[in-house]
């Protein structure tokens, strides 16, 4: 009991540095473009994931062997990655932290909509899952003035979800076969080093000057909060902590990213959201929950 109250913990504090981090996201984009934001903060990241390797690996005497696996592993995830993350700063860009965390969330629910194509089976629970998700996207991200009045950021988010999704699908296939901490910093720096090769001409296109030492040093809490503390931190917790609780438990505990994300916007940023939009959030975070529950079957019980 001792050791599930601790992991418990451990992700609790993983969802309070994930949902804050948004704002560590959003307000580092006062000064650097989306793209070259995320392309340092994620290195940051993969920096951070060293010494935590170094220390795992200290009892061992041999070097081992480079493993393939875990190089084409990390780069695909990288690859992932910098798709998702680098859609997801530019759509926050134009939306709010609160909007942000929410949809992000939604890969919870796209996850199982892709694995059609992979043909596995979708419960009726699950469907139940997308179409409420739906509902409360709507309410979050329509206006009452209807689809012409929609922020441009929403969306963006949204595909940023779906990417997201498509990185989880392939984090889900390559960390049962190797390091899961080694498989994480090398996708980090995958993501990273690609950011900054097409920062250049992402950023500029997007109206954002190039970043210049200045920039970088001026940014230094937003750029180390959202990399040492949102990467390396917490990705560290989460592996620590999913050690000493269920599956199920984990993921309900970490879901709660999308709430925190909405307190951290309210209370740092000044964001506030209509009753219409709190309507929605509420749908979705019941949907995501729900979608989070471990189904069993009658043979499995």
């Amino acid at each position: 009991m001792k050791g599930q109250m601790k992991g418990n913990a451990f992700l609790m504090t993983t969802a309070i540095i994930w949902g804050t981090a948004f704002v560590a996201q959003k307000a580092g984009m006062d000064l650097l473009g989306p793209i070259a934001f995320n392309g340092i903060r994620t290195l940051i990241g993969g920096i951070a994931l060293i010494p935590v390797i170094l220390f795992m690996n200290r009892s061992k005497k041999e070097k081992e062997p480079v493993d393939k696996t875990l190089i084409i592993g990390g780069i695909l995830c990288g690859l992932a990655l910098c798709a998702a993350g680098n859609v997801q700063q530019i759509g926050l860009y134009y939306t709010s932290v609160s909007h942000t965390g929410f949809i992000t969330a939604l890969y919870v629910v796209i996850v199982p909509l892709l694995g059609i194509f992979l043909k596995k089976h979708i419960s009726p629970i699950m469907w139940c899952c997308v179409i409420a998700s739906a509902v409360g996207l709507y309410l979050l991200s329509i206006p009452p003035e209807g689809f012409g009045s929609v922020n441009k950021g929403d969306i963006i988010i949204l595909v940023c979800a779906f990417c997201f999704a498509i990185h989880i699908l392939v984090i889900d296939h390559f960390s049962p076969k190797v390091d899961g901490v080694k498989l994480s910093c090398i996708q980090f720096f995958v993501a990273g080093i690609v950011s900054l090769i097409i920062m250049p001409f992402a950023d500029p296109a997007l109206g954002h000057a190039l970043p210049t030492a200045a920039t970088i040093i001026d940014s230094w809490f937003t750029l180390l909060y959202a990399g040492i503390m949102s990467c390396g931190v917490a990705y560290t917790l989460q592996v620590v902590g999913q050690k000493y609780t269920s599956p199920g438990i984990a993921a309900m505990i970490l879901c709660l990213e999308s709430v925190f994300a909405v307190l951290a916007g309210m209370i740092i940023l000044g964001e506030m959201m209509s009753i219409r939009e709190f309507l929605g959030c509420i749908i979705m975070f019941v949907a995501i929950v729900i979608a989070n529950l471990p189904m069993s079957s009658p043979q499995k019980e």
